[in-house]
């Protein structure tokens, strides 16, 4: 196996998660281990082919989620075909809009959200491949503004 990274959420109630994220970003679940209680102890999904593996809470193990913990610092980059579409599919499932969908100065259309169970996703789509020179220029450009 290549060096990956992978994000890995924490959730309270995995199970409507997985169906958030399914429904919200057109997830397909990979795979899921369930406790007799229930519980989801680890499962995968993947969005296109971005890998993401999810778990319930574990507080006996100090494993917490973003709304018991109040928040997260940590946001979700996800690059998709269509942003706009996934944004407006993620808010009917019941995501926040944080930042608006918006065509940014370094090439892509991104927006912020964040999901039923408190983690922020950063969304974008690709618009155009840019050099650093132009991107940097671009920044420039925007901080005289």
């Amino acid at each position: 196996m290549t060096s990956q990274a992978i994000p890995y959420l924490c959730v309270n109630d995995a199970a409507a998660a997985i169906e958030f994220y399914k429904s919200a970003f057109g997830a397909t679940e990979v795979m899921r281990l369930t406790e007799p209680g229930g519980r989801i102890g680890h499962a995968e999904i993947k969005v296109g082919e971005a890998l993401i593996m999810l778990s319930e809470e574990y507080p006996e193990l100090d494993i917490r989620s973003p709304q018991s913990i109040g928040g997260t610092p940590v946001c979700v980059h996800l690059y998709i075909d269509d942003v706009d579409t996934l944004a407006a599919n993620a808010v009917a499932a019941g995501a926040t809009i944080l930042k608006p969908v918006e065509d940014q100065f370094y090439g892509d259309r991104t927006g912020r959200l964040k999901d039923p169970f408190g983690h922020v996703w950063i969304v974008a789509t690709v618009l155009e491949e840019l050099s650093l020179e132009e991107m940097q220029r671009r920044y420039e450009e925007l901080l005289k503004q």
